[in-house]
């Protein structure tokens, strides 16, 4: 749990590894709570539910402190997922290694790594199948019955939003009300859609640099650089020596052009991050790999302490990669040329690993009439893109759909989306937001390319 300087009360409830076989015993559940900021709260908390998957909802406590409105009438509540944080956590030591360069840190082996984590497991009576996204959905429940509440308020961030879903088709009864950030469409496959949907991403930035005169000055054509570099790159690679940005010692990588792709990716995430790349692939053309490189394990390094890599693919193996074709898995190849090697690195990974048994109603959307839903996007998300909202909202009644223009993944962090979750909760009421706030995220400027930044400076 993040040092805050706030009060946050922690618990732990037990619950049955496996609800189909009680007999094999009960796992321990981290829940925090950050009080209200009265004597009366609400009866019904808001409740965030963290991303990845893999990433603890604990990791969610600077942006729940954050919520000051929400947190003068309603408690907060954060649910470590079973197996990350301190629920039960997951532990393999094939994934679990510190990155110490960028090999590490790509899918550098990974069929291999996942292959040994799940012998690992095993090796420790851990069955996988026992940490799925369903099993997660009945924790919640229990927690909610276990605290007496009649309803809660849902928050859902990323794969978040997929679990907030799947709640709400089985209880909805006890859902007051949905805000979805950065939504993951019931239909959506992790394992194949997130490469599809970055792949989108990286090709409008590029083409955005093309449509700026500052930008073609600095590289008139950031595609075909990408071309050369990957040409460049091709296996054995480049010997680059770099000065690690965390040690500042120098260092020397054998680069590669799936390397240089994987590293390309967390980066668009942020519009901030990826208004540098025009800047970082110039660099990179002139033999100068040093921004790419510093960039890149600054976004590792602040990864590794949330996420849960063995639940990643514990989540993503058995529910996500059975339900891609063979036919899709092959039509990579031609759709995606630069990274399909590393998306099936990826589905290689998933091979050995068991597959989950799904309910027949998984993977369709979810049907409600009742409980008002926000669904939040960000217009320059690479990997819950806003046609995701939009097939979700098309199900859900009573819903507002809100694209930010200018934001990437998560929505809710920005700007004044926290007094707009707050108004949300607050009166459940979707007509009732505030429209200054909406207008504002709505029309928000994207940040601007690096060399435009270098043009307007005075």
């Amino acid at each position: 749990m993040p040092s805050l300087s706030i009060e946050i009360q922690c618990a732990h409830i037990e619950v049955p590894k496996s609800r189909a076989r009680p007999e094999q015993g009960t796992l321990s559940l981290r829940i925090a709570r950050l009080p209200a900021n009265t004597r009366h709260p609400e009866a019904d908390p808001l409740m965030l539910l963290a991303g990845g998957p893999g990433q603890a909802a604990s990791a969610l406590a600077p942006f729940a402190a954050a919520l000051i409105e929400t947190r003068r009438h309603r408690d907060v509540l954060l649910i470590d997922q079973r197996g990350t944080g301190r629920s039960s956590p997951l532990r393999c030591d094939a994934l679990d290694e510190k990155n110490d360069t960028l090999s590490d840190a790509v899918l550098t082996e990974l069929a291999p790594k996942v292959g040994q984590c799940l012998d690992q497991l095993t090796a420790q009576s851990i069955h996988p199948l026992d940490y799925g996204t369903l099993a997660f959905v009945e924790d919640i429940e229990a927690v909610r019955d276990a605290l007496n509440l009649s309803r809660i308020n849902l928050w859902g961030g990323s794969y978040g939003t997929r679990v907030a879903l799947e709640y709400l088709r089985r209880y909805p009864q006890h859902v007051r009300t949905l805000t979805l950030d950065g939504v993951i469409a019931p239909s959506v496959r992790i394992t194949l859609n997130a490469w599809r949907s970055r792949a989108m991403r990286l090709s409008a930035l590029l083409q955005s640099c093309e449509a700026s005169e500052s930008c073609r000055t600095l590289q008139p054509s950031p595609s075909a650089a990408l071309d050369t570099l990957v040409a460049r790159l091709a296996a054995p690679g480049l010997r680059v020596v770099f000065n690690d940005p965390r040690t500042g010692n120098s260092e020397t990588l054998q680069l590669d052009s799936d390397m240089l792709l994987s590293a390309l990716q967390p980066l668009l995430y942020s519009p901030d991050t990826a208004a540098l790349l025009p800047q970082v692939l110039t660099a990179a053309l002139n033999d100068d790999f040093a921004p790419l490189l510093a960039l890149t394990q600054s976004f590792s390094s602040s990864l590794e302490d949330q996420m849960n890599p063995a639940l990643y693919y514990a989540i993503t193996c058995a529910e996500d990669a059975p339900r891609v074709s063979e036919k899709e898995r092959a039509s990579l190849q031609s759709d995606l040329p630069h990274i399909s090697a590393l998306a099936e690195q990826s589905f290689a990974a998933c091979e050995h690993w068991p597959v989950a048994t799904l309910p027949d109603d998984w993977g369709s959307p979810v049907v409600n009439d009742h409980v008002p839903a926000l669904l939040l996007s960000g217009a320059l998300d690479p990997v819950t893109p806003p046609t995701y909202a939009v097939e979700t909202a098309q199900t859900l009644t009573k819903h507002r759909l809100i694209t930010a223009n200018g934001i990437g993944h998560i929505v809710s962090t920005q700007s004044c989306a926290p007094q707009l979750l707050a108004a949300f909760v607050k009166s459940a009421d979707l007509s009732a937001l505030p429209s200054t706030c909406v207008e504002h995220l709505e029309n928000n400027a994207p940040p601007l390319l690096w060399s435009n930044r270098l043009m307007a400076a005075p």
